[in-house]
């Protein structure tokens, strides 16, 4: 691309690098100059203006952020109208952002021309909430860049999607121990409940017993039965080892113990399991306050369909 002063009897087909008033008219930034608007800058005793000219292999800014902007869009985003080398992409549905941290950072490190950002991994949005922008800083940048911006985008998926929430149905299992307050557990039962709402599910059933395994496992033998797709377990006591009365109850039961503990706080003794395709999550004493928690990050990717296994828990640490 060539840039520079270019005077007024060669610049009509040229690109205006800075907003202009010529008379009554504003010519802005990244116009093309018709040979109408040079005869204005003329009439305005403009004798020369700062512009810039495509050349072979360029792409010019809107049609090469539409571009980036395209490949980088999987499932639940669309792209907008391209516009001073800008190309939003918006929310089709309700979800989580899903998206590889380093892939896009692989598309940043290209060239210092073509830019993508993002929202923070995980976060949930709604329909024609902005997720990302690419934008271009130059006028124009070449075919090669954009091309291999558009290819670490593409594939082998789409760099960005929308992970949609489905509803759930929840089962919760609060135990009790001497001294324990009913009036403790049912403001648990309302935190909770509305923890759930607040993304599309219900608590669709709770059971009370003893801080003893037996009690445990046949509450959550109840709740299978019962269908609940998903099971919280919030007992009196912390979970400790994975040898304590939660988690030896949750085996008892037929389960499996996937992770305990998570490099968030507050939610540092959360216990992660399943039972057949059911996750359950043993919860901390923590978990009652409706102040943010690794639990509601947990739920989030649970009721989106995200992995939430061992893995994904320990890298949780940055921001945690």
């Amino acid at each position: 691309m060539k840039f520079g002063r270019v005077p007024l009897d060669e610049a009509a087909g040229t690109i205006l690098v800075h907003s202009t008033k010529a008379g009554g008219r504003t010519l802005k930034k990244g116009s093309v100059l018709s040979a109408n608007d040079v005869a204005a800058l003329r009439s305005a005793g403009i004798a020369e203006v700062t512009a810039a000219r495509l050349e072979a292999g360029d792409i010019g800014e809107d049609a090469a952020a539409r571009r980036v902007a395209e490949a980088a869009a999987g499932p639940g985003l669309a792209p907008g109208t391209a516009f001073t080398g800008r190309c939003n992409l918006f929310a089709e549905a309700r979800g989580l952002v899903v998206f590889e941290r380093e892939r896009l950072d692989r598309c940043n490190l290209v060239d210092e021309a073509v830019t993508i950002a993002t929202l923070t991994p995980y976060d949930l949005v709604e329909p024609r909430d902005l997720v990302a922008t690419v934008k271009i800083i130059p006028l124009a940048v070449a075919e090669d860049t954009v091309a291999a911006c558009a290819a670490i985008a593409a594939g082998p998926e789409p760099l960005l999607r929308i992970a949609r929430i489905e509803p759930k149905s929840a089962g919760l299992i609060q135990t009790r121990l001497p001294g324990t307050k009913e009036r403790v557990l049912d403001k648990t039962v309302e935190t909770l409940r509305q923890r759930l709402a607040a993304l599309d599910s219900e608590l669709a059933e709770e059971r009370r017993c003893d801080h003893d395994e037996g009690e445990i496992a046949a509450a959550i033998a109840d709740l299978r039965d019962a269908g609940c797709d998903l099971m919280l377990v919030l007992g009196a006591s912390a979970i400790v080892d994975r040898r304590d009365v939660v988690p030896q109850a949750i085996e008892r039961a037929g389960g499996a113990i996937d992770h305990l503990g998570m490099p968030v706080d507050p939610g540092n003794l959360t216990l992660v399991a399943h039972l057949g395709d059911v996750p359950v999550l043993g919860l901390p004493g923590s978990a009652r306050s409706p102040r943010v928690h690794g639990f509601d990050w947990l739920l989030r990717r649970i009721v989106a369909g995200v992995p939430a296994g061992r893995e994904e828990i320990m890298r949780m640490g940055a921001g945690g």
